[in-house]
């Protein structure tokens, strides 16, 4: 199946292309713009395409059955609508955000979990917005990203083959890539089932992705050799550090093997075509007698 191309900030994503690499700093900034800075430089060292940020409107997205429940934080025992407040980055927080990536020359964007989040990052013109595999299935929110004519990433964890179709077909896009995931932190090696790769790239006419939650590098790899035109991993400065998704994060020196090794196993790939190279002649003539 022919696949579309999909151009986010000057970069074209799609079959043939460089992967294009995002480094997912979410929320693993704990609510610090300091934190949100060392790790955009850190994506910026390992040569990453984009950050991704995550952006939530607490009284929209937190169960009422949670918000009054205490849980211990780096700042103390608070409840639980006070800590998913204190995780959540301002408008001058945000405006910091845009002027720093512009600046490093690396693309910024987010995953919205609700529509008023996506009315707040709008003021920033983004070159695209992500879906998180968890607002699939959040019809509201997928029309209000559709009705922003932006780039769209959509993520597929958590989510059945007809729940992936009722999306796409909502928001029915030519500037629109998949990503492959598994939505357990981490995942495990069992689980991340990289061959739906090929079977989304067979069954839509769109670029595919794999955004990863596994403990190492390697399996990131293989995505890649199946053809996954995109990747993002979470990004920490230490995987020890309080949050829910650092466990499942690439530190630093990891990101910096990753992009590494993701553009020399592109070179790797070549283009399938059987050709003798210049560099084998020599030993040709050296090996053969005929």
């Amino acid at each position: 199946m022919k696949t579309k191309e999909l151009r986010v900030g000057g970069k074209v994503i799609g079959e043939g292309q460089p992967c294009f690499i995002i480094a997912e700093i979410g929320i693993n900034h704990n609510g610090s713009l300091e934190i949100a800075k060392t790790l955009i430089d850190a994506a910026v060292l390992a040569g990453c395409d984009a950050v991704k940020f995550q952006k939530r409107t607490p009284e929209l997205c937190v169960p009422l059955a949670q918000r009054d429940l205490i849980r211990e934080t780096p700042w103390g025992e608070m409840t639980y609508m006070e800590y998913r407040k204190k995780l959540e980055l301002n408008r001058d927080d945000y405006a910091e955000i845009d002027r720093y990536c512009r600046e490093k020359g690396i693309i910024w964007c987010t995953s919205c979990w609700d529509v008023a989040s996506v009315d707040f990052i709008e003021q920033f013109e983004p070159s695209c917005y992500k879906i998180a595999s968890a607002s699939l299935t959040d019809d509201d929110l997928l029309r209000r990203l559709k009705a922003t004519n932006r780039p769209l990433i959509v993520s597929t964890g958590m989510s059945t083959m007809a729940q992936i179709k009722h999306a796409l077909d909502l928001l029915s896009k030519d500037t629109l890539v998949l990503t492959h995931c598994t939505s357990s932190y981490p995942c495990k090696p069992e689980e991340l089932n990289l061959r739906m790769i090929k079977t989304l790239q067979s069954k839509f006419p769109y670029p595919v992705g794999y955004s990863g939650h596994e403990v190492g590098l390697q399996t990131t790899y293989a995505a890649v050799v199946y053809g996954a035109c995109l990747v993002e991993r979470h990004i920490t400065l230490d995987r020890a550090m309080w949050g829910s998704d650092q466990a499942a994060s690439v530190e630093t020196s990891g990101f910096l093997r990753l992009v590494r090794d993701i553009r020399t196993i592109e070179k790797a790939l070549g283009d399938g075509v059987k050709v003798v190279y210049d560099s084998e002649k020599k030993m040709m003539a050296r090996l053969r007698c005929k």
